[in-house]
């Protein structure tokens, strides 16, 4: 009788001639839904022991990230500018430890925009002498500014401190884990918004206008230099003394094999993930209704109206984060015996300097011709800060250049760069302290 009852009502409703669009609609809807949401890693891995350290920690897509990590039993330490011990970051681990059942799981304090307070984390972790077994520089994904405001120099600064943030942190860490035992797997990853193919075709080293160029180019500008800043990286790596850090491949031996060096030369892997357009962490901050960065009303109101469209169209949290654990799930050369690998189809590995996106590795052409780069020798660089800076990495480049992401002379241009901006960053505090301690 029920069940008559329900029918009749929902013949009234929807009349039998309209069940075949109700049912495509349906079917499309879903199927919009499932290409949006990308593909899903179909790797896993044991973290219990891997300590990783987390920049970006507290926004929607850090928060999924530390869940997913704790619960595989990765020791975590997130970075916060907030006092760790008070606070939102200090209830939210909290309740992370006590839904994941996980202890180690630590919020620490370390602000993102004070070069000085970055040494000091840096320098304090370094005399601990405790292991780090990841980076994941997730502070740079969520876009900077909104599509409804005009680009400023307020906005240009916070994105080059976001970026030298990234740099310092990997310059200050570097020398922490090539002391580490070569036997040991360490990667560094970052994160980028989705918007570098907007600037690939016409990308160059030199920083476009604020002013006359849009917010998704400017934003596309920030994403690939700190891809190419990763893929040099990686060389800086490649080109260290292979005694030190490749592990040795004698047959009686329990170290780790190598399959081959032309595949893997440094145990540290450098990078680049881009998770796609998340819900939450991409179109929030572009409608300025992100309260973190300073809520518009009516920009929150559009979100809202928006949101159960922005439901199927963008990703979830949960599906951002599958290409952030694909390359920290993915095994390294390093880590696969040669003799198992001919029994069977080869397994994918983790491609050093690479950029991945939907869980695979991403092809960025940039188009930027190789004759407007400076054509300059790497062992014979006149930039004596330069030179010394890679010195200080323990080699120089002198590998046959890859090409990648402009090759050898972007990415010395690009690393150039970024130690002037820090120099320059590290001047202005410096200057602010100072004028803050005499009106005091």
């Amino acid at each position: 009788m029920v069940l008559k009852i329900l029918y009749a009502i929902g013949s009234t409703i929807l009349p039998a001639e309209y069940y075949t669009h109700v049912v495509l609609t349906v079917v499309g809807i879903v199927t919009v839904y499932t290409f949006a949401q990308g593909r899903k890693t179909d790797r896993e891995r044991d973290l219990h022991g891997r300590t990783i350290l987390i920049t970006g920690a507290f926004t929607p897509n850090g928060l999924t990230l530390l869940d997913s990590l704790a619960k595989r039993g990765a020791h975590i330490m997130a970075l916060t500018s907030e006092p760790p011990d008070t606070g939102a970051s200090a209830v939210l681990v909290s309740l992370l430890r006590s839904t994941t059942s996980n202890e180690n799981i630590y919020a620490e304090h370390c602000d993102l925009t004070s070069p000085a307070s970055i040494r000091t984390f840096c320098d304090n972790y370094r005399k601990s002498e405790q292991r780090l077994d990841a980076v994941i520089f997730a502070h740079e994904y969520a876009p900077i500014g909104n599509i409804l405001s005009h680009q400023s120099l307020d906005l240009q600064r916070q994105r080059q401190t976001a970026s030298c943030a990234t740099f310092l942190f990997v310059t200050l860490l570097l020398p922490l884990l090539l002391a580490a035992p070569v036997e040991r797997d360490i990667r560094l990853i970052t994160l980028v918004n989705p918007f570098y193919a907007a600037a690939a075709r016409v990308f160059s080293a030199s920083r476009p206008s604020s002013s006359s160029s849009s917010l998704f180019l400017t934003e596309g500008w920030r994403a690939l230099r700190t891809m190419v800043l990763m893929r040099h990286l990686q060389r800086v790596l490649d080109a260290l003394p292979s005694g030190s850090q490749v592990p040795r491949t004698d047959v009686n031996s329990q170290s780790i094999p190598v399959v081959s060096d032309k595949v893997q030369r440094s145990n540290i892997v450098a990078a680049t993930v881009s998770p796609g357009i998340s819900r939450t962490d991409v179109i929030a901050p572009l409608l300025a209704a992100d309260s973190s960065r300073g809520s518009v009303s009516w920009g929150g109101s559009m979100y809202i109206l928006l949101n159960p469209l922005l439901r199927i169209l963008t990703k979830s949290p949960i599906s951002t984060l599958q290409s952030t654990l694909h390359a920290l799930f993915l095994p390294t050369p390093f880590k696969i015996n040669l003799d198992d690998t001919r029994k069977r189809s080869p397994e994918e590995v983790l491609k050093p300097g690479a950029l991945y996106a939907e869980c695979a590795v991403a092809v960025v052409p940039i188009g930027i011709p190789v004759s407007s780069l400076p054509s300059v020798e790497v062992e014979e660089r006149s930039d004596e800060n330069a030179k010394e800076s890679r010195r200080s990495l323990g080699g120089n480049l002198t590998r046959p250049d890859d090409g990648e992401l402009g090759g050898v002379a972007l990415g010395m241009q690009v690393w150039d760069d970024y130690e002037r901006e820090l120099k320059i960053w590290e001047a202005e505090e410096k200057a602010r302290q100072t004028e803050i301690a005499s009106e005091s």
